[in-house]
């Protein structure tokens, strides 16, 4: 158009599909997160073992099929590690113990885990207990967060949404990006 160079390139870029921008991710804040905790009854063993399951992807940013598919030998209590292979990338990961998240875990081993054989960490609270599905995850998420009463207009509100939001806090408190990659595989 400048008239700059003698050939006109522009029928020989390859065109993209871009079509509109995408959303950014939808995420809670941290008052959302504690109506959402709060609104968790941990005095039965359904709101142990939820309980739990919500700190790992709030506190770790696990995603809901590596909380499904976590098994005893991913916990290593000497250690304080989780380490295990994500079910997305196939990649091995090593991710702390947390206090607040070992505390909730044993809670619910201890006084909320149905007698099973199964390997799986988290089981279904009806027999025949077998291990919790992702879909089990999500339909939780979308209880408690009702029970707590957040506006849930115009953003995601799945499991995956806690994993953004692990990732958003780590973002504000100035964490390197390379961090926050590792932290979340």
């Amino acid at each position: 158009e400048q008239g700059l160079v003698n050939t006109d390139y522009c029928k020989r870029i390859p065109s993209d599909n871009y079509s509109q921008q995408s959303r950014l991710p939808s995420t809670f804040s941290k008052e959302e997160i504690e109506l959402f905790i709060n609104s968790i009854d941990r005095g039965n063993p359904k709101g142990k073992r939820d309980f739990a399951i919500f700190l790992l992807a709030l506190k770790l940013g696990f995603r809901a099929s590596d909380i499904a598919n976590l098994k005893f030998e991913n916990i290593s209590w000497q250690t304080n590690e989780f380490t295990f292979e994500q079910k997305k990338t196939g990649k091995s990961i090593t991710l702390p113990i947390l206090p607040e998240v070992g505390n909730a875990i044993v809670d619910y081993l201890k006084y909320g885990r149905p007698i099973s054989k199964e390997n799986h960490c988290f089981l279904q609270m009806v027999p025949p207990h077998n291990k919790i599905a992702p879909h089990d995850i999500a339909n939780s998420v979308q209880f408690y967060l009702k029970r707590a009463g957040i506006n849930l207009r115009n953003r995601k509100h799945g499991p995956h949404a806690f994993r953004h939001t692990f990732a958003a806090g780590l973002l504000s408190e100035a964490t390197p990006l390379p961090v926050i990659s590792e932290a979340l595989g």
